[in-house]
């Protein structure tokens, strides 16, 4: 837990300087970047891609789909929903047939609704989102550009051999 609590960055923070960082040495063409991390609306989704995820993961997002209440039992063998135990009793409580459609739906309707977003910007595919799609609002309330917030970095120029 002071891993969690204490150390790192959020990926609201982390995502900007990695790939600022691999714009500065050259480097984003041959890395891909996963973003993961609570991204579980559409505009979670489509925020990463801004600011310039290649793509996006998300457990947690299933797990409610799943029924998940986040009880703090998965450890323990315990889990009031039957997600996470092996306890035949607490597993009738998961119905396969029920929460297989529940997470089809959300994973239909979060890829949908990231193409609205994506659309809405002007771009054919979510994959063209760019950080001048989005905006964020500052402390004082006022709303600016990610790209004027963060400006992105040129990678730099290769010069040829001569």
């Amino acid at each position: 837990m002071p891993l969690i609590d204490a150390v790192g960055l959020s990926l609201r923070e982390s995502l900007y300087i990695l790939v600022y960082r691999l714009n500065e040495h050259g480097l984003r063409e041959r890395v891909k970047v996963i973003a993961s991390g609570k991204l579980i609306t559409p505009a979670d989704v489509a925020w990463a891609l801004c600011v310039g995820a290649d793509f996006v993961t998300s457990a947690r997002g299933f797990m409610f789909a799943l029924g998940c209440i986040q009880a703090l039992q998965c450890n323990k063998n315990s889990c009031p929903t039957g997600i996470t135990t092996h306890d035949p009793k607490l597993q009738k409580g998961l119905v396969p047939e029920v929460k297989a459609v529940r997470v089809a739906n959300y994973v239909g309707h979060l890829v949908h609704e990231v193409g609205v977003i994506a659309h809405s910007c002007g771009v054919k595919s979510p994959r063209e989102l760019r950080r001048h799609h989005a905006r964020i609002v500052t402390a004082d309330g006022p709303s600016v550009a990610l790209d004027e917030r963060f400006p992105p970095v040129e990678p730099p120029k290769v010069q040829a051999a001569g």
